[in-house]
């Protein structure tokens, strides 16, 4: 990955002889404003939207803002290295992209398109569990592409034990566990238009697609409940199931069962009674690394480590949760500290640029995810838009390396800060 930066600008430059200029912005201000233009309205809240005044969301940016880079001079950076090892596995980037819920009211088959182009763009896709997309469909389209799946824990635990089947059957590198969301904060945005794209079908394509899922439906419709054991093979029809009927198995049941799917997710999709112990049996329930997205204290990330939990994710949900709260860069510095120098540390919320990511790992971050602005290229471009995003915030990041007197992520310290 060595002169990314270098690379893209010139691809730009030269394409700009002829009058061309870059589909997707280059620039986070610019990318938000051309990305809010191709949005409709209730797409536009839910995605930008934040909880209650938006506190949280200016603490994310500020909390970058407040930090200072130091560039170090007369360093050979010839050659730099972006590469990081996360959960035994080495990374040409220390870049993911986060998962967005509901991004089908951005486009049609949302994840499909977001995971095509984290493949192009070389970076791990976290499938989101309240995807647009059943994820065997998102799986496929990737590859042999790294993926995660992010795992919203359900007052039904036969439907938990049938998400982590299906997602160590996809390849999934990491089950990431929500912890921030057992109940939606406050979101005046989509309060104000009276819009929650869960109610009308959209985000629940996890749902629909899951045999456990069905049976719960069917029950809500007043039709026979059963017993359903998710085994290997079940899983594994999936993929070819869901490539008949994108939007999940629901499409070629009877009428009254979408409308009681929609109720039974509603009913099951979070479950408030969420506590350690759950936590503490996912040891038997999935070979999957364990990753907890959504912790800021210090004391919440301590048990995380007494729990055996391979990694954390230091996140405030984007700001969406809880307005006034913690920024994440802070929290993330007495994450860091209450952890030790060696405990596998991801940073969620805020980020930006590839500015945004040298900070991060400044401060403690093993790597960081990337939320809205993918989404972003997603409205501009589809999954082309999506590797444009992605590749214009590591050409950044590998050009301030450089300019930093600094040529491998190993390098990038509290030093590098002033």
């Amino acid at each position: 990955m060595s002169g990314l930066g270098r690379l893209r600008q010139e691809a730009i430059y030269r394409a700009g002889v002829s009058g061309a200029r870059p589909r997707v912005p280059t620039d986070a201000a610019a990318l938000r404003a051309a990305a809010h233009r191709r949005m409709s309205r209730k797409a536009w809240a839910y995605v930008e939207g934040g909880a209650g005044e938006g506190a949280t969301m200016s603490a994310n940016r500020a909390a970058f803002e407040r930090h200072r880079i130091v560039p170090r001079m007369l360093r050979d950076v010839t050659e730099r290295d972006m590469s990081v090892t996360l959960l035994g596995r080495t990374l040409p980037t220390p870049l993911l992209l986060a998962p967005v819920g509901a991004a089908g009211l951005v486009a049609r088959d949302a994840d499909v398109l977001i995971g095509r182009g984290a493949a192009a763009a070389g970076v791990p896709y976290i499938l989101s569990c309240q995807g647009s997309s059943p994820m065997e469909r998102t799986a496929a389209a990737m590859g042999d592409a790294a993926r995660w799946f992010q795992l919203y824990w359900s007052r039904d635990e036969d439907l938990v034990d049938s998400f982590l089947a299906r997602a160590a059957a996809i390849g999934a590198g990491a089950v990431v566990v929500t912890l921030d969301t057992t109940m939606l904060g406050w979101r005046p945005q989509d309060l104000n238009l009276g819009s929650l794209p869960f109610s009308q079908g959209i985000g629940i394509a996890q749902y629909t697609s899951d045999p456990r899922f069905l049976e719960l439906a069917r029950a809500r419709a007043g039709g026979p409940a059963r017993d359903v054991r998710i085994t290997p093979a079940a899983v594994r029809t999936l993929l070819s199931i869901s490539r008949e009927h994108p939007g999940g198995l629901l499409d070629n049941l009877r009428s009254p069962v979408p409308r009681a799917a929609v109720e039974a997710f509603l009913d099951v999709y979070s479950n408030p009674a969420l506590t350690w112990d759950h936590i503490a049996t996912l040891r038997e329930r999935t070979r999957l690394p364990v990753v907890l997205k959504g912790v800021l204290h210090p004391d919440d990330a301590r048990r995380a480590v007494d729990l055996g939990v391979d990694a954390v994710m230091v996140s405030n949900h984007g700001g969406r949760q809880v307005d006034g709260s913690v920024a994440s860069l802070d929290a993330l510095v007495d994450v860091r500290e209450a952890v030790g120098p060696e405990y596998p540390l991801l940073l969620d919320s805020g980020v930006r640029t590839g500015a945004d990511v040298f900070k991060a790992l400044a401060l403690g971050a093993d790597a960081v995810t990337l939320g809205r602005p993918h989404i972003y290229g997603l409205a501009i471009g589809g999954s082309a838009g999506v590797a444009d995003v992605v590749g214009n915030v590591l050409a950044e990041f590998d050009l301030t390396m450089g300019l930093s007197g600094v040529a491998s992520t190993a390098e990038i310290t509290r030093e590098t800060l002033a």
